[in-house]
């Protein structure tokens, strides 16, 4: 199954679930790791990175050798390479994190204490599910959103990859690194919405930061 695929469809399951009860593989890509993590903590679970650590040397030997119809054509590998960003232990998300090398035996006994040793992280306030306390909620979250989105693109007309964009109701500005198109804005914002509605904010003024740092995460 090819890599993108698989990931959108490991991530929509898991969001339809409402318990974690089993043991997931991360994404590689920063963006899903960080939205796993944040139901992760929501669940209530313990968690662990497995990093397989390998050169991209090794790598492109292995894909070469599949089967033709499961290969990765050499653009999207060198473009997967570009895009893949290791895990830092220093990033809550990507902590407890086992890194595992081509010749190594897996640690069994570091996975197993990871998961079954330590508690789970503690939810924090976007995370953490609270009551509706407004009919407009719902309203409230599609018109806020909609607004960070227009804020976003507009500003791009004006401004360079790496500036520090202001959104109007947010606390906090947004970097981009490159030009986001309206597409991919929007399939973050429809991510966000779903997430939210399980998640409910107690306080509609919240929703602003937390999407403005939901993208800052899945964006870099």
């Amino acid at each position: 199954m090819d890599l993108w695929v698989l990931t959108e469809t490991l991530f929509t399951q898991i969001l339809r679930r409402k318990k974690m009860s089993e043991h997931l593989l991360k994404p590689k890509l920063r963006g899903y790791r960080y939205e796993l993590f944040c139901l992760i903590k929501h669940a209530q679970t313990p968690h662990c990175l497995v990093y397989c650590l390998t050169s991209d040397e090794v790598s492109s030997t292995w894909n070469n050798n599949r089967d033709a119809a499961e290969q990765y054509t050499q653009d999207i590998f060198n473009a997967l390479l570009l895009r893949f960003e290791a895990p830092d232990s220093r990033n809550r998300w990507d902590s407890p994190l086992v890194t595992i090398l081509k010749d190594d035996a897996p640690p069994y006994e570091d996975i197993s204490d990871a998961l079954f040793k330590r508690k789970a992280p503690p939810r924090n306030q976007s995370t953490q599910s609270q009551p509706l306390s407004s009919s407009n909620f719902l309203y409230e979250l599609d018109k806020i959103t909609q607004d960070v989105l227009m804020a976003i693109f507009d500003a791009q007309k004006t401004s360079v990859p790496g500036d520090l964009i202001s959104v109007p109701g947010a606390t906090e500005k947004i970097e981009l690194t490159r030009s986001i198109n309206m597409a991919e804005l929007r399939k973050l914002r429809r991510q966000f919405i779903s997430y939210t509605k399980m998640h409910p904010t107690e306080k509609s003024e919240h929703i602003c930061n937390m999407f403005v740092q939901y993208l800052q995460k899945s964006l870099h």
